[in-house]
């Protein structure tokens, strides 16, 4: 009997690899807009490049002191150059700032938020609350997020960025964060979601997230709050609907 055998294995990168120099792989619209953005402006950058080294190569090819057309010492202002290195960058600046305004505003929105989660940072781990729901006592779901120890470690499972509960999510649904810090300012951050938001004592700060695929995100605190900074990971799981029900309905 005949099989479909598939020959490309899709792995997304959604924890960052050693000597990681690109993006990880994006799970959300918000990450997607900024790859998109960091993209345009690279391009832009690119071609800036190009012609700034070119016109550099060009005044030490011709402008030596051999081989200089400049006959007068007082002859080295030019008002047509000046106005093009002038208004050039000016316009660059102004296309570049329109998509990335854009994005800004979009990442500030909070669309009709299916679930709301409120997020707080401790001295040194994470605490996840959902308001949405009670359990049999008539309180929140809530519970605190702590980073597995290396002695701890199962196959499988990363050195410094798995914990013992993850913050469980469904996906193609509106998340709205509340985020706050019980001691000091931490920062939570999951790249491939496009997620970074202070985590700021005596203030609540919004944002949203909409997982566009199954899967485990891995971030961690990305602001210095103390000396086990490091040991903070974060862990989102993103689940379907009916999975995320069972789940909630089991904690």
């Amino acid at each position: 009997m005949l099989k479909n055998i598939s020959i490309f294995n899709t792995i997304f990168n959604d924890a960052p690899q050693p000597w990681q120099i690109s993006f990880q792989d994006s799970a959300a619209p918000a990450f997607t807009g900024i790859v998109e953005l960091h993209n345009t402006i690279f391009f832009y950058l690119i071609i800036t490049c190009v012609g700034v080294f070119w016109v550099l190569g060009s005044v030490m090819y011709y402008y030596n002191s051999t081989n200089s057309p400049i006959v007068h010492k007082y002859l080295n202002h030019g008002t047509l150059i000046e106005l093009i290195w002038t208004i050039t960058p000016a316009l660059i600046l102004i296309v570049i700032a329109f998509p990335s305004f854009r994005l800004l505003y979009l990442l500030d929105e909070v669309t009709s938020p299916t679930i709301t989660i409120k997020v707080v940072g401790h001295q040194w781990y994470w605490s996840y609350e959902y308001s949405d729901y009670v359990n049999e006592n008539g309180n929140s779901v809530e519970f605190d997020s702590y980073m597995i120890p290396e002695s701890d470690l199962e196959l499988g499972q990363l050195r410094l960025l798995d914990v013992d509960n993850k913050m469980v999510i469904p996906v193609d649904c509106h998340i709205r964060l509340i985020v706050t810090g019980a001691d000091v300012i931490h920062s939570f951050a999951v790249p491939s979601l496009g997620l970074k938001i202070d985590a700021t004592p005596g203030r609540l700060n919004q944002s949203s997230i909409l997982a566009e695929r199954t899967g485990t995100f891995y971030g961690q605190c990305s602001e210095i709050c103390g000396v086990w900074h490091g040991f903070m990971p974060i862990a989102v799981e993103a689940v379907s609907v009916q999975d995320y029900l069972a789940w909630i309905d089991s904690v």
